[in-house]
């Protein structure tokens, strides 16, 4: 249809709304699906009308098209079947199910399959998740809320949402204009071009192209220009409908796409030569490849990622888990598909994703001034600890910010490591003036590194290993002349650095030795910037120069593979969206006119141009993006803002005043906090409600470097130990640390990369003495309330919700106490102030293990809880069992004994593969869906004790009572390494000893728990880190687990003390000795088993007891946390050849 018939419906829409014909209204809107009419879908969902409803959406969009309309039609049938059952209609409810619902069991059985089982409940709010679910009036309030925002979302709907703005009775006043055309004998009478008859200076040929304004042959509208329409964007043109379902994946919509093609073929397609075609702005070549067909091309295509919505999700028709369906029952694919939830929007656990944003998620509200003492020139957030913020200056200065306490917790002046070793040139220009400015601060991907870019020569590398413990890590002579950017990447695995200059080179350098890999040369004038990225196995780097070219490199020194104008041609920074899927630059030229622009990869062409920016004498404007959805730019004063799918301004923000012409700009990682240079040389933090909570909560405490620490950044194996382990600070006051030999034997120097320069030195002479616990009244405990006798708890485990806690019986019964959600506990998380319920569905059915009749004592339980807490997996030395956590029903059994399983682990990819340790020592991986086993793994002499995935690795770490170490590829299940624990001297295990392993949250480094030790292991080469071992006088260990945030262990002991150990450090941080939380009674020799970390709240732990108890305990409210953390040994963190931890009491 044309854009004039478009804009005649409008006009019909505009006239029959004003005569009051209602209906006619609706049903040309639906008809045409030009115009969604939110307040007639408003009522029609608050009447309750479902069929109306549908049937005034299928004029727009239908149940298949994309995922969001997949999620409307679901969510208006799952509250039509919730209203039939809570009126107790039955048939009804049953024929909803089969003639509505049932369409979305082809793309997810298991949510079927729950909304189903709400049929054998006489009251469906008896389902936990339902459990809140109000009357129809406020169910339906809260849908329409959810319906609202997956249609601002939904791009079928773009541009259907807003009606043009329109004069009164602009119809009528044409009919009229038309009418006067008759009656001055207007020759155009029979076409629309009659209205130029009324122009006062009429052209010749007039091309009319709006009907929404009158035309005019004026100077300001010259004859056949169009006026804007206000109905269709002119960047965004009718939005197709698809033709395939697309699954909704954690990265937004992914549509299937081919094969890549091989790299050889990808490389092919580059541009080695520029356009000759010419814009105003932006030239017409491809920066990407040049035929959009080609294979590799259609590989770095990425839809727009639109924001996601956890509630529910899909499998796909043609998912290949799909297509092998050939049993009853399957545990949920809860990587690719999200959590499953059957509440109406508003009560979904997951409510903080949500489908849409609005101008309130920008971090926009003032909290904060930091006094930095001069211009501020590059920041960074930490990529992990989002309150960590890495600040450059003109002067050279490097500070590293803490906002929580509002500290400076480190800084390093400009200084050159070692002098001697740098060339002439630089040794002549810090002779005339011994200063720099900084140019660039950037992290590394994991916060464990970062590079300070300097404007002579010089990138200065350090390593972070928590808190204010900075190390220098390497000192690079990069550039003849400014260092201008730098970036991490990842070619072939390996963590690199790439720099440019004005040398007008780029150069990617390894980024522990320092050795250079590449140098790419063309460019002919300075390079500005770097942007390192990859699509699928290709990686390549965007780089721009001062001269607004545009260039891109594959890692092969075979020179670039595009040369293209940036618009403008001018200084420009690229960068692309969090998810990787977008890419954008903004820059400045030197006739000081800016851009802001979103580029077409796969066909080299700007896609949309933002409006906003102003005209600048001088300085080259900086952007940033967040939340996959926002943009934002310092420009006029003022700090301006955008959505990625509109050109116009959002909102802008003057952070209350004080900002220099072009500020520097930085998001966090979570977008909450927005760091701003000022005028004065200082900084100012912005922040979204989230934020403000989130600085809130740490405010008026000291600077406590355990809110920092991260022992992801502890990774000596690959940046090194840098300077000589300290043989004199002190070790823990129960605890000895051994001297480390290799696994094998031979001696091993974990400190071989050192920087150029010693470190300088740090006053660390605090006595520090860590915390003992003795009294009930120095903690907060809880012992959980069960009225039976139960043997002990041999398995214990949080719900990933923090709900509720799930335990294991020797008698193979499980047993769950949930928290209650109320007034008083509004969160409804566990915790030790709150009384939970041991909860039982109304049928009173135990969830009951296979036994097999096997003695007790010899069975080694073991389970594992699906990510959505729908299902636990479990055995106690019989049959595998399958249990749905709602109901306590068995869903099937498998894998009879022997060999019995002994240790359960999903795949952390596809939740419907497992990994089962037996008994008889190999490694199972079975497929629950199709009820095969796909591979089995041998390499242990003894039974399985211990399995951990590592997602990033992509390998399967196994322990077993023969103390050895395996690790596997996750993807071709091929044995990579082993080995074996190193027993300390004069300490015997028993023979069946357990051994249990648990990766840290970087995914890298592996806590591995034995009852003689503790260590840190470094995956996949199994280079062993830590190593710490208790004294005699405490017993064995008997278990230990991370805390949540991993910058904590909690380990149990046999003489019932529990120790709380910094992971950073491997020393007490606390001591809880067992008269604060049992009861006194010498004679019971009651101890925990098992230990279990609060998924959300790292210092909450539970234990379980010999005695069938099972305890929760937190520090005092006051306190806040377990201890404080011990301080950094000789100013220079933990040494990871353990003799620094020598076995000398605390003093």
């Amino acid at each position: 249809m044309s854009s004039l018939s478009r804009e005649l419906v409008f006009l019909i829409l505009q006239f029959l709304d004003e005569e009051k014909f209602k209906d006619a209204v609706h049903k040309l809107e639906q008809e045409s699906g030009f115009y969604f009419n939110m307040r007639h879908f408003d009522e029609m969902v608050g009447n309750g009308e479902w069929d109306e409803v549908e049937k005034y959406l299928s004029g727009f969009t239908k149940v298949d098209d994309n995922r969001y309309s997949m999620k409307i039609f679901f969510e208006i049938r799952k509250q039509k079947y919730l209203e039939a059952l809570d009126r107790n209609d039955r048939s009804k409810a049953v024929e909803i199910l089969v003639k509505d619902l049932k369409v979305f069991s082809a793309f997810n059985e298991e949510l079927f399959k729950e909304i189903t089982q709400l049929l054998t409940l006489d009251n469906f709010r008896d389902n936990e998740q339902l459990s809140k679910y109000g009357d129809t009036k406020s169910a339906r309030g809260i849908m329409l809320l959810e319906l609202k925002k997956l249609i601002e979302a939904n791009p079928l709907f773009r541009d259907k949402l807003t009606f043009p703005s329109l004069k009164n009775a602009r119809l009528r006043t044409l009919i009229n204009q038309s009418v006067v055309g008759l009656h001055i004998g207007a020759r155009y009478s029979c076409s629309l071009n009659w209205q130029h008859q009324l122009c006062k200076s009429p052209k010749p040929n007039p091309d009319i192209k709006t009907l929404f304004v009158d035309h005019s042959c004026g100077p300001s509208q010259p004859n056949g220009a169009r006026a804007p329409s206000p109905v269709t964007h002119p960047l965004m043109g009718a939005v197709p409908k698809s033709g395939v379902f697309q699954a909704l994946g954690p990265h937004g919509v992914t549509p299937f796409q081919q094969a890549p093609a091989p790299l050889q073929n990808a490389l092919a397609g580059w541009m080695t030569n520029p356009s000759q075609v010419s814009h105003p702005s932006a030239s017409a070549g491809p920066i990407g490849f040049t035929t959009p067909n080609n294979a590799a091309a259609a590989m770095l295509k990425r839809p727009r990622t639109p924001t996601n919505n956890s509630t529910v999700d899909y499998q796909t028709a043609d998912s290949e888990h799909m297509l092998k369906r050939s049993r009853p029952f399957g545990v949920s694919d809860e990587v690719n598909n999200m959590p499953i939830n059957i509440l109406p929007g508003g009560y979904s656990g997951q409510s903080h994703a949500q489908s849409s944003y609005s101008s309130d998620d920008l971090p926009k509200a003032f909290v904060m001034t930091l006094n930095q003492g001069s211009a501020v020139k590059s920041m960074d957030f930490h990529p992990v600890q989002q309150i960590l913020l890495l600040v450059g200056t003109g002067t050279g200065e490097i500070m590293l910010w803490e906002l929580g306490s509002r500290e400076r917790i480190a800084n390093r002046n400009f200084k050159i490591w070692d002098l001697s070793q740098c060339s002439v040139a630089l040794q002549a220009s810090m002779a005339s003036e011994y200063s720099a400015s900084v140019n660039r601060v950037m992290w590394s991907p994991d916060g464990t590194l970062f590079g300070v870019a300097f404007s002579k020569h010089l990138v200065h590398v350090y390593s972070y290993h928590g808190g204010d413990d900075l190390r220098n890590h390497l000192e690079i002579e990069a550039h003849s002349g400014s260092v201008n950017d730098l970036a991490f990447s990842f070619p072939n695995k390996q963590i690199c650095i790439v720099t440019c200059g004005d040398d007008r080179l780029i150069k990617v350098w390894d980024a522990v030795s320092g050795a250079k890999q590449y140098t790419f040369e063309g460019h002919e004038a300075p390079v500005y910037s770097v942007c390192p990225h990859h699509k699928e196995s290709i990686q390549f780097i965007f780089s721009t120069a001062i001269d607004g070219k545009i260039k891109a490199w594959l890692y092969d020194n075979m020179g670039s593979r595009v040369d293209y104008d940036a618009p403008g041609h001018s200084s420009t920074t690229m960068a692309y969206s969090a998810d990787g899927t977008r890419l954008f630059s903004c820059g400045t030229n030197k006739e000081g006119e800016s851009y802001l622009v979103e580029w077409n990869e796969s066909e080299g062409a700007v896609k949309r141009t933002f409006s906003g920016l102003g005209k600048r004498a001088g300085g080259v404007v900086q952007f940033d993006t967040t939340k996959n959805r926002f943009l934002a730019a310092g420009d006029e004063f003022t700090i301006k803002f955008w959505e990625m799918d509109s050109v116009n301004l959002l909102t802008t923000t003057d952070a209350d005043g004080g900002l220099p012409a072009s500020p520097c700009l930085r998001f966090n990682k979570e977008g909450m906090l927005l760091a701003v240079s000022t005028s004065d040389n200082g900084l100012k933090i912005l922040a979204n409600a989230d934020g403000v909570r989130l600085l809130r909560s740490m405010e008026n405490r000291p600077f406590d470097p355990s809110r920092v620490s991260s022992a992801s950044a502890v990774k000596p194996s690959t940046v090194g130990s840098f300077g000589p382990p300290s043989t004199s600070v002190a070790a823990s006051f129960v605890d000895r640390a051994v001297p480390m030999a290799s696994m094998n034997g031979e001696s091993r120097n974990l400190g071989d990369a050192r920087p150029r320069a010693a470190e300088e030195p740090v006053d660390k002479s605090k006595i520090w003495k860590p915390t003992e616990i003795n009294d009930p009244s120095q903690c907060r405990s809880l012992k959980l309330p069960d009225s039976a006798t139960a043997p002990k708890v041999t398995r214990l485990i949080y719900t990933n919700s923090g709900y509720a806690i799930l335990a294991l019986a020797a008698n193979a019964v499980h047993k769950l106490w949930k928290w209650p959600r109320n007034d008083r506990h509004p969160t409804g998380k566990a915790n030790a102030s709150i009384v939970p319920q041991l909860w039982q569905p109304a049928s009173g059915t135990l969830m009951t293990n296979d036994t097999n009749d096997t003695n007790p004592e010899e069975v080694v339980p073991c389970f594992a809880l699906s990510k959505n807490d729908s299902y636990v997996m479990s055995a106690s030395g019989g049959k595998i069992s399958l249990f749905n956590m709602m109901t306590f029903k068995t869903m099937t059994t498998f894998m009879p004994a022997p060999p019995a399983a002994t240790f359960l682990a999903f795949h952390p990819q596809d939740n419907n593969v497992i990994a089962i340790g037996m008994d008889d020592s190999s490694i199972q991986i079975y497929n629950v869906r199709v009820d095969e086993v796909k591979t089995k793994l041998k390499g242990h002499q003894k039974r399985i004790t211990g399995l951990a995935f590592s997602n990033s690795l992509n390998v399967l770490i196994s322990a077993g009572a023969d103390s050895q170490l395996c690790v596997w590829s996750s993807d071709s299940w091929e044995k990579q390494t082993s080995k074996y624990l190193q027993i300390p001297a004069g300490r015997a295990a028993a023979p069946q000893a357990d051994t249990r392993v648990q990766f840290h949250q970087d995914q890298t480094q592996l806590l591995v728990v034995h009852e003689t030790q503790i260590a840190i292991f470094e995956a996949p080469k199994l280079e062993c880190l830590k190593q710490w071992v208790p004294r005699e006088v405490t017993g064995p260990i008997t278990h230990a687990t991370y805390s949540c945030d991993s910058q904590s262990i909690f380990v149990s002991f046999e003489d019932a003390s529990v120790g709380v150990l910094s992971a950073y450090t491997l020393r007490w941080r606390c001591r809880i000795n067992p008269t604060s939380y049992l009861p006194a009674n010498p004679s019971a020799r009651v101890h925990p088993l098992v230990i279990a970390a609060h998924p959300s709240d790292p210092n909450q732990f539970a234990l379980g007891l010999n005695d069938g108890a099972v305890v929760v305990l937190e520090p005092l409210e006051a306190e806040g946390k377990w201890g404080m953390l011990p301080p950094a040994e000789n100013g220079t963190g933990p040494s990871t050849s353990g003799a620094a931890n020598s076995d000398q009491p605390q003093r």
